[in-house]
């Protein structure tokens, strides 16, 4: 068996392939995943893959390298183009191969890109994507007797169709967005024309270099251009999207920014009207709001790990109508395709508040409790795993009412939680706190840090 010495073991991640372009991802690299991924294709019986691209600076050029690999390797590629990552996902569904490769970098430095990637109406996550590193670093496949055949196809048209065709708002709405130069801005500001809203476009332009902020929702410094546009003009909501598109951020009139956790209630709330009793499913890192709105709607709430691939996959097993996670991925099945869409979110928030003279007032009426953000400890490589895993075996939280350890640790008490989980992606243990009060908060944070302290006394933690 090969080892990896010819691609770096770094670049495959639990839920894609990412890198820094050149030095760990570049041309070379993108050719041989292509190959690796018409081999595995062709193994499944798929003929076609479609492939698509965010604005990087990088991404023309790994996205031609990659057709390249798939040609050779004899499937035939569908090239939709620069566009968000969800309209491969929207592709992938509607031109019914059910497989494709985003490129993108999604929140990441400018530096980096990598790939998302499905196969047969699935993600490719956890053993696929190291199942790709083997063969890539194993011997080179003999091209195919037929080269595959590359065509190209615009669908945005038919994306904006299809969202306004599904979606309808109760009455037109003056909407602030910002795509933070992200490759949303390609398409955002003609989508929510189409439902009807007036729309002021902040940083649109698709620009690789990210001039003015970084496009990641999920910090709030990114969102303070959006919050004063909201403070200085007439619009009565703010949408935020990543870099590729697949996540939303959300600000209010009065500067509040309504986290994805409490988006989901909102959602929730709306599907079980008409999905009486179905399940909807949420990440660990999710305010314990989910849980209890999900169960106060009659619907069942369905806790799950981390991770846009993992909780997609759950969608797909349990036929849930709805998903979401805390890091702004949210998956409607119901009225759409089960894949992760920053902008079809949006639509359906708009959908939602349209029908109050107050757009916000909605939002900021959804519960919320005293939370911290993500909270990151360092380690070296490979601590994280096994300190967690020790608090699994040894924690003791005598106060908890329940302890989940689907994914690291969640303490959960009948006024809050505590979690600690290692992340997929970097050596860091993610901590995230939450209670009724500041009071609640500071006793759930002391009983993480006695047991914390126990397994890692020299840790320096972040709480």
């Amino acid at each position: 068996m090969a080892d990896n010495t010819q691609f770096p073991a770094s670049v495959f991640k639990a839920y894609d392939i990412r890198g820094t372009v050149p030095d760990l991802i570049d041309a070379r690299f993108a050719r041989s995943l292509g190959v690796a991924l018409a081999a595995l294709a062709q193994a499944q019986g798929i003929q076609t893959l479609v492939v698509g691209r965010d604005g990087r600076l990088s991404s023309e050029m790994l996205s031609q390298a990659l057709q390249e690999g798939m040609l050779e390797g004899g499937v035939d590629t569908l090239d939709i183009g620069q566009v968000p990552t969800p309209l491969v996902y929207f592709a992938a569904n509607t031109m019914q191969t059910g497989s494709g490769v985003a490129i993108t970098g999604s929140h990441n430095p400018p530096k980096y890109n990598g790939f998302k990637m499905m196969m047969g109406g699935r993600a490719l996550y956890g053993e696929d994507v190291q199942a790709l590193a083997r063969t890539m670093n194993g011997a080179p496949a003999a091209p195919a007797a037929r080269p595959g055949v590359r065509r190209e196809l615009d669908l945005v048209a038919s994306y904006i169709a299809r969202v306004a065709s599904g979606v309808k708002l109760a009455r037109p709405m003056k909407i602030a967005i910002d795509c933070g130069n992200g490759v949303a801005g390609a398409i955002a500001p003609q989508l929510f024309r189409a439902l009807g809203c007036e729309v002021t476009e902040l940083f649109c332009e698709v620009d690789g270099t990210f001039p003015n902020h970084h496009p990641d929702p999920a910090e709030p410094k990114n969102l303070q251009d959006l919050i004063h546009c909201l403070a200085t003009t007439d619009c009565e909501l703010g949408l935020a999207f990543d870099g590729d598109g697949d996540r939303l951020g959300v600000v209010t009139k009065s500067g509040q920014i309504i986290w994805p956790d409490r988006q989901l209630v909102l959602f929730a709330r709306d599907v079980l009207e008409r999905n009486p009793g179905a399940t909807i499913i949420y990440d660990v890192k999710c305010s314990r709001h989910v849980g209890l709105s999900v169960q106060a709607a009659g619907g069942e709430p369905l806790m799950w790990k981390t991770g846009h691939s993992l909780v997609k996959a759950k969608l797909a097993e349990t036929g849930a109508p709805l998903a979401g996670e805390m890091s702004g991925h949210i998956f409607f099945k119901e009225r759409w395709y089960g894949f992760d869409d920053g902008l079809y979110t949006g639509a359906r928030l708009l959908e939602i508040v349209s029908r109050f003279a107050d757009a916000g007032a909605p939002l900021e009426a959804l519960p919320q409790d005293v939370s911290t953000p993500e909270l990151k400890l360092e380690m070296e490589e490979g601590q994280p795993f096994a300190l967690v895993q020790a608090l699994q075996e040894q924690g003791q939280f005598p106060g908890a009412a329940r302890v989940i350890t689907i994914d690291g640790v969640r303490a959960e008490y009948a006024d809050g939680f505590g979690l600690a989980r290692p992340s997929n992606t970097t050596p860091v243990v993610v901590l995230r706190f939450e209670a009724q009060t500041a009071e609640a908060l500071a006793r759930i944070q002391g009983d993480f840090r006695r047991e914390l302290a126990k397994l890692a006394p020299d840790a320096t933690l972040p709480f």
